[in-house]
């Protein structure tokens, strides 16, 4: 943990002492990194026997949490929704 945010902190340096230049190839090697990491940790899960034999489950509590945030928020925001309209005097629906 600690080389990481060793990395991180040389790297904000590496940009504050470059900071006036016109650096124009660094926004592509971000987005090409990232993509060779995005690979990279497709790789590390593909070989890994016990995330392979555990897709489906690991797919139905996707699933399940995706709808429950789904369904959070909407309620949230509906009720959110109603508090503002109320505060304001406006209609309520």
């Amino acid at each position: 943990m600690l080389k990481i945010v060793a990395i991180m902190l040389s790297g904000m340096a590496v940009g504050f002492l470059l900071r006036k230049r016109q650096l124009r190839i660094v926004p592509h090697l971000v987005t090409v990194l990232i993509w060779l990491l995005l690979f990279f940790l497709g790789v590390e899960v593909g070989e890994n026997p016990q995330v392979v034999n555990g897709i489906t489950s690991l797919g139905l509590e996707a699933l399940w949490l995706s709808l429950a945030g789904l369904a959070g928020t909407i309620a949230f925001s509906w009720a959110l929704w109603r508090w503002v309209s109320h505060r304001k005097g406006g209609d309520r629906p």
